[in-house]
């Protein structure tokens, strides 16, 4: 018994080990540009002088640079501000996708439908640095094409990227039109995965197609919803670093400064680098924390697991 099992998994290391060489310049690339560069998480510790270098005769601060970080101004709302714009993207990220794919799903005529699937995966492809640009242009209170529509209803022109009140719901809203398409192609590839028999079932049992919707596509589509969610978890303390350097000023830095901006600020700009580092120290933290338990519930109630 034990010989047969060791040669199963003799057959099976060999049917993957394909899969792992292909793998692997993914793990060396992580390895090279995500974990060496976790030695510099010294930093956080000390009063840093770059002339010593990173391995000179630092001064030890030990937690000093985590104290100051927590009473100087603009850290606490930079972290509320990082977390509000987070957690909207990545509910919007989710529930946006889902809806537009079960109702793409719907439609059939095969034309209009990858018509719409190319039109709304091509902002996916373009950067921020792109895209700020265009939404500069098209937000602009006085030339700008959407305050044009609204000055035509008789409403006044909105400062969208220069107002604390519009500034995050612009952020949240223009995330999810880049991106939504992208997660719109991959539930659309995990509903064509659900068992046609099923639909065939519910039309006999007399299931509309709301109640087929609801009834079988979504549950047909758990699984992938569930990864979705534990990858956009990690992502928590992630609120679009090139998005939001391309698009804020210092007038919105009060809702619209986010823990990368912020870190970036006193860590590029004023030379900060203590400080800097344990702001990020602290976001990697927290980052891993919330995957950790994400992907435990995942597989304590779904009995989802990766590998």
């Amino acid at each position: 018994m034990s010989r047969e099992i060791s040669v199963k998994r003799k057959n099976a290391w060999k049917r993957e080990l394909p899969l792992h060489l292909m793998l692997l310049p993914g793990v060396i690339f992580t390895f090279i540009f995500c974990y060496i560069p976790m030695a510099g998480m010294v930093i956080a510790f000390q009063k840093f002088i770059p002339a010593k270098g990173m391995f000179g005769d630092q001064k030890w601060v030990g937690l000093d640079n985590f104290t100051y970080l927590i009473n100087m101004p603009g850290a606490m709302s930079a972290l509320r501000n990082t977390i509000v714009i987070a957690f909207f993207k990545i509910v919007l990220g989710l529930i946006v996708p889902i809806t537009v794919a079960i109702m793409l799903n719907e439609v059939r005529s095969n034309k209009f439908r990858r018509t719409v699937q190319t039109a709304i995966y091509l902002p996916y492809f373009l950067s921020w640095v792109v895209l700020g640009g265009v939404m500069i242009d098209i937000l602009s209170p006085s030339s700008g094409i959407v305050n044009d529509v609204l000055k035509l209803f008789g409403m006044e022109p909105i400062f969208f990227l220069g107002s604390n009140k519009w500034f995050q719901p612009t952020i949240i809203v223009t995330d999810i039109w880049k991106g939504f398409g992208f997660g719109t192609v991959v539930y659309l590839a995990a509903i064509t995965g659900i068992d046609p028999s099923l639909y065939e079932a519910a039309t006999m049992d007399g299931a509309n197609r709301f109640q087929k919707m609801w009834h079988v596509t979504l549950p047909g589509i758990r699984m992938i919803v569930v990864l979705m969610c534990v990858l956009s978890l990690g992502n928590v303390l992630n609120a679009g670093f090139d998005q939001i350097l391309n698009l804020y000023s210092p007038q919105v830095y009060e809702t619209g400064d986010i823990i990368d901006t912020f870190i970036y600020r006193i860590g590029l700009i004023d030379a900060q680098f203590g400080p800097a580092t344990a702001m990020g120290l602290f976001k990697s933290a927290v980052s891993c924390l919330f995957i950790s338990v994400s992907y435990y519930i995942a597989y304590k109630f779904f009995d989802y697991r990766i590998f």
